[in-house]
């Protein structure tokens, strides 16, 4: 992976929008593994708006080398900050249409992976919060990107904690976290 010399509002920027982004919806099939699965279409259309409204942008194009063929996949921020990697995967056969769909499947894995997205079974699954996953913890990320928030707005912790009904942001529960984001979000601003 490349960077710009600075990320920090790239950083800032990606968290925010992945608190306002949904799991990429596994919408497609493939009869052979009997198994569904999100394309292309559905990693952009979870992050589109939310990159769009904090400023953030991607480029993708093939790339290729002794071992096989991908993409590189840049991440940039209105800032000039980016991101910048490259996925390759092997090439069993060596034809125009085998290329094409190693760099589909290339484009998909790595924007979903660059913007740090879950796949869903389907739209309404994203909203539901079900039996066990209204008790869920936030994940590490998540974590991160509300601790950063409560930073820049100088938020004080211990009333964070409470009105959120956890002891450590780490323990905060998945119900609560949009709310909590919004909340952070709008003394931003």
């Amino acid at each position: 992976m490349n960077s710009s010399i600075e990320i920090n509002e790239l950083a800032t920027a990606l968290c925010q929008a992945q608190s306002q982004m949904g799991g990429a919806v596994k919408d497609s099939s493939n009869p052979f593994f009997k198994s569904n699965y999100a394309d292309l279409t559905s990693v952009i259309k979870a992050i589109k708006q939310p990159f769009s409204d904090n400023g953030l942008s991607y480029s993708q194009f093939p790339v290729s080398d002794d071992n096989g063929i991908g993409v590189a996949t840049i991440l940039m921020h209105t800032s000039g900050q980016w991101l910048k990697f490259e996925y390759t995967l092997p090439m069993v056969k060596r034809d125009p249409q085998a290329a094409g769909s190693a760099i589909t499947y290339a484009r998909r894995y790595a924007l979903q992976s660059i913007a740090g997205i879950p796949t869903a079974d389907d739209d309404a699954e994203s909203a539901m919060l079900r039996g066990e996953d209204i008790t869920r913890r936030i994940s590490p990320e998540q974590a991160e990107c509300v601790k950063e928030l409560l930073e820049q707005t100088s938020s004080d912790v211990d009333k964070f904690c409470k009105a959120f009904k956890c002891s450590t942001v780490d323990q905060m529960q998945v119900q609560y976290l949009e709310r909590a984001m919004a909340a952070l979000r709008s003394k931003i601003k």
